[in-house]
């Protein structure tokens, strides 16, 4: 995806969270009708400690309403305080629109050599658990491999090690990240690397 469609989906998510808690009217996103999963990540600003970060992982809807709906989700967030007007000034916006997940075909402990850090996302789901954490959170933390599969099986609700667990099935994907630099500011295409 190109900066410039990437600064039109960060602009737009922006525009939908200052509406939605300002209690406005949402405009609908011009374009962007091929189907993808989409997050929007809201960080404080200038701590860049997480507000909201709420998507939808799959492709089941046209971006410009997937986007829409997981700007919102992001203003109540469940993890926070729903955000409130007088922070809109205090935040940053991050876009990151996902590829769509890959089931891992491995043998549970080979899932390490199946994961690249700072290229792809995971999804870990067991019967009505599921848990997915975005590329950019293993480089941030600078988890290797086995980390971030533990990690994302406690997001799913499951013990660190559920991966090893022949039941557990473990999807990839990948992501592209767009974010404002500062609030209302320059946005920009973060790449990511292997931590």
């Amino acid at each position: 995806m190109q900066l410039e469609e990437g600064e039109k989906l960060v602009r737009y998510a922006r525009k939908v969270i200052e509406n939605h808690v300002k209690g406005e009217k949402i405009d609908d996103l011009e374009n962007f009708e091929e189907k993808a999963g989409v997050f929007v990540t809201i960080n404080t600003y200038p701590e860049k400690m997480l507000r909201g970060c709420i998507g939808i992982p799959e492709s089941i809807m046209p971006l410009c309403r997937a986007i829409k709906e997981a700007a919102i989700s992001a203003c109540h967030d469940p993890r926070f305080p729903d955000l409130r007007e007088d922070e809109l000034d205090n935040i940053v916006v991050e876009v990151t629109v996902l590829t769509p997940p890959q089931l891992i075909k491995c043998k549970p402990e080979d899932y390490p050599k199946h994961v690249e850090i700072g290229k792809d996302g995971l999804i870990v789901e067991r019967g009505w658990y599921k848990g997915l954490l975005l590329p950019q959170v293993a480089v941030e933390y600078k988890w290797d491999e086995e980390e971030f599969l533990s990690h994302t099986c406690m997001k799913a609700g499951l013990p660190p090690d559920a991966w090893l667990d022949r039941n557990t099935k473990v999807y990839k994907f990948q992501g592209e990240v767009f974010a404002e630099e500062k609030p209302h500011g320059k946005i920009i295409k973060i790449e990511l690397e292997n931590a």
